[in-house]
């Protein structure tokens, strides 16, 4: 995971990190959907 991190790095300072960071949100608006439904489910 931290060479994947290295790679981006290297590809140009700000914009991997803006695009990393986007990713995450992505990642934790995927995730909040996930668990929504689950608690949905379960009623």
């Amino acid at each position: 995971m931290s060479s994947q991190g290295r790679a981006s790095q290297r590809g140009g300072g700000g914009g991997g990190l803006s695009r990393m960071v986007r990713e995450q949100k992505a990642r934790m608006y995927i995730i909040r959907r996930c668990v929504v439904m689950l608690l949905c489910w379960h009623d």
